[in-house]
């Protein structure tokens, strides 16, 4: 007698069932209203102590450590902005900042790009033990060099001048570095392949075919420099020797105690005051960093 077995059919899974059209929309839009009220979060809380700054400079010392804290606007700036002119050159002391800053940022754009178009771009005898040496004094501390570097300025008689600041920072080892991984995935062999075949010699083939593609490099690396050299504070402090004649840092770090007590309405002016030329700077070098992506990505 046959016995016949009967198998169960297997089990199906149920249908999956697309979420509706309407659904993902809505979805959609709770994702990037999250991701902009995040980000409106964000330049908030960066733009708050800029603004805490503002505030400081229109209110006196006492209204300043007054409780609750005061976040409107108050009625003493022009008296704090008088003090402060009273106190320090200001000006003076801007000029001098803005030549050390200008002329540190031009020489640095130049001298970096132009290592860093042959780092990048050429092959030369000692080539890379040359650029491990750079990279080895890029990670030496600036504060071990003060020493040595004032005893080479005195020598040269150029201690309390302009020059002892200019002179040194013409160029630096981050931006010969930034500037040549910039170039090296920026700069295609076949534009100076098809430059050489035109005829044209190195400068040329730096001026005309590498600086005008590295433009957004040069921007952000100008930004940074200008920066770097408005802020300091130390090698100004100890290279120019005579009071009168100081960059502004060093400017406004006197206004500590001058009147006895340190006045901090004063302080926050002049410190306000001082964040301008770099907001300035940082628009145009920002606005040429996107026009010049953007020119890139049309291309």
């Amino acid at each position: 007698m046959a016995v016949t077995t009967q198998t169960e059919p297997a089990p199906t899974e149920p249908p999956r069932t697309e979420p509706a059209k309407g659904t993902r929309i809505r979805g959609t839009q709770r994702r990037g209203i999250a991701l902009h009220a995040s980000l409106i979060v964000g330049v908030l809380l960066s733009a708050f102590p800029f603004y805490w700054a503002v505030i400081m400079s229109t209110h006196t010392s006492t209204e300043i450590f007054s409780y609750p804290p005061k976040l409107l606007p108050g009625s003493h700036f022009g008296d704090n902005l008088s003090k402060l002119f009273d106190s320090i050159d200001f000006f003076g002391s801007m000029f001098n900042s803005l030549l050390v800053a200008v002329s540190v940022t031009f020489l640095v754009l130049f001298f970096d790009s132009l290592a860093a178009f042959v780092f990048a771009k050429f092959h030369f005898p000692g080539r890379r033990v040359l650029f491990a040496m750079m990279m080895a004094i890029f990670m030496v501390p600036a504060q071990l060099a003060a020493i040595p570097q004032f005893v080479i300025m005195a020598k040269l008689g150029w201690i309390g001048s302009m020059t002892s600041l200019i002179v040194p920072a013409a160029a630096n080892a981050f931006g010969i570095f930034w500037m040549r991984q910039y170039m090296k995935s920026a700069i295609h062999d076949e534009l100076l392949d098809a430059s050489k075949i035109d005829g044209a010699s190195f400068l040329r083939q730096y001026w005309h075919v590498a600086l005008p593609v590295v433009r957004p490099g040069l921007a952000f690396l100008g930004i940074f420099t200008f920066m770097g050299q408005w802020n300091d504070y130390a090698w100004p402090l100890i290279a120019l020797t005579n009071p009168d004649n100081v960059t502004l840092q060093v400017a406004l770090s006197q206004l500590n105690g001058v009147h006895g007590t340190t006045d901090y309405g004063m302080v926050m002016t002049g410190a306000v005051l001082a964040l301008i030329p770099l907001l300035i700077v940082f628009a145009i070098g920002a606005k040429q960093i996107i026009a010049d992506l953007g020119k890139g990505a049309i291309r």
